[in-house]
């Protein structure tokens, strides 16, 4: 190989680099800061507090069979992801955090990238589902749900198929989110 053609493959092969850097790192944008909001773990009568990063996700799979269709469903959008964050605060009574607790998290979901694709508004809860796109693919998924006795973040980080999560969410009962008007494509 000569001078000129080992530059030229140099060149293609950094290219190619930073192309997989730059999608990792759009993944990885997906990823909010939830630091913030550890100081309200000592006024939370319960807490929850999951955080599955990439090398994690395999082993919280563990669990699952292969043979059971829904389990092989949960297995397989999962395997893409680059990690599962959920932060839950339980109060015993209203006021026991404000709004410029979870502001911080606000502000990340309306920054470049990130689109609110549903939400409900009521004095007893406010609800917001917010999808990260690199281009056509959705690299990420937040659902933060504020009530007066709860606080509840998930940030799902990696490419996430909207379809196939609402057909489980609907399944586990856990997270409908056909009612808050996000839709499964026919």
């Amino acid at each position: 190989m000569n001078r000129l053609e080992f530059k030229a493959v140099t060149i293609v092969a950094s290219i190619l680099l930073l192309g997989i850097c730059v999608v990792s790192a759009k993944a990885q944008n997906a990823r909010l800061d939830l630091s913030n909001l550890d100081k309200l773990a000592s006024k939370a009568k319960e807490t929850a507090d999951i955080a599955l990063d990439e090398k994690m996700l395999p082993s919280a799979l563990g669990f699952l069979k292969d043979g059971d269709s829904e389990q092989a469903q949960i297995k397989e959008l999962v395997s893409k992801l680059k990690g599962v964050y959920v932060k839950v605060f339980e109060f015993e009574k209203p006021g026991a955090y404000d709004d410029s607790d979870i502001e911080p998290i606000r502000s990340q979901l309306q920054s470049a990238g990130w689109t609110k694709i549903a939400g409900v508004q009521s004095k007893e809860e406010t609800v917001g589902v917010h999808v990260k796109y690199h281009e056509d693919a959705v690299m990420g998924l937040a659902i933060l749900v504020a009530e007066p006795n709860e606080l509840v973040i998930v940030n799902i980080v990696g490419p996430v198929d909207l379809d196939k999560l609402i057909q489980l969410a609907g399944k586990f009962g856990s997270l409908d989110l056909k009612k808050l008007g996000v839709q499964v494509n026919p």
